[in-house]
């Protein structure tokens, strides 16, 4: 039977402030990518996504981002390579902790944001994030983008030793060179559930994405990433994962045998 890994950005809630549908979304996915309350999330938000995590039986990770709670972590920052090193290390052991606390354990780490966007296309970045998560644990998974546009990712993660795991968005719009549409374009974010679901059956079936120029892009995909904060979260999730084992694909944690 074929296997995908289904994972959220999750835990982006902030003190008083509500953010996503965490606690309806999560009995759907497979795996949660938990903000570290840097970019999004305070440690209340950590514990309380932790454990709700560890009651349905999904993969904990961390999801570490820029410094910068007001722009969400999509901006970019002027870091010295060591300044990175350092905010990933951070962040990751906090969550670490809060798994510890749980009697779970961390399964793997994916860049937020602008640092995921930027790893995608900056050697040192990339290398500063991956070397930043083997310090911490080189057992754990490192998500990195799927395609071509994701191989300095996957280069530099298997260089310093980590199981690189690779990602699709279905609820994205790609551009022809195989990136994500940026979020401030029309169309960036698809949130209609069936045409998600088909793009989700089509990246695992197929191993292709329709660019938004009709461009059939291939990539191997391992974990689909629905995002939390989209209005239709819940009736996304939900549809993918219907449609996904109703065609025979089992939805395990990512690195699950």
């Amino acid at each position: 039977m074929k296997k995908i890994d289904l994972n959220c950005d999750m835990g982006e809630s902030f003190g008083a402030y509500k953010l996503g549908m965490d606690d309806a979304v999560i009995p759907y996915i497979s795996s949660a990518n938990i903000a570290c309350a840097w970019h999004a999330g305070d440690p209340s938000v950590m514990n309380h996504t932790v454990a709700i995590a560890v009651e349905h039986g999904v993969g904990v990770g961390a999801h570490p981002g820029y410094p910068d709670l007001l722009g969400f972590g999509r901006r970019n920052m002027d870091c010295t390579m060591e300044e990175l090193r350092n905010y990933v290390i951070y962040q990751v052991g906090a969550l670490q902790a809060f798994c510890s606390a749980h009697a779970t354990r961390l399964q793997h780490v994916k860049p937020h944001g602008a640092l995921y966007l930027t790893a995608v296309e900056n050697e040192d970045v990339a290398r500063a994030v991956a070397e930043a998560i083997v310090r911490v644990n080189p057992d754990l998974l490192y998500v990195a983008l799927a395609g071509a546009k994701g191989e300095l990712m996957t280069r530099i993660g298997q260089e310093v030793g980590l199981k690189v795991v690779y990602e699709a968005f279905p609820d994205r719009a790609y551009s022809a060179e195989g990136t994500l549409v940026s979020r401030r374009q029309p169309g960036a974010v698809i949130k209609d559930p069936r045409a998600v679901s088909e793009r989700a059956l089509r990246m695992v079936k197929e191993g292709a994405v329709i660019a938004v120029d009709g461009t059939a892009i291939p990539l191997d995909v391992q974990t689909l990433c629905v995002h939390g904060d989209n209005p239709k979260a819940v009736d996304l999730v939900r549809s993918i994962r219907e449609t996904l084992e109703a065609d025979g694909v089992a939805v395990t944690p990512m690195g699950k045998e």
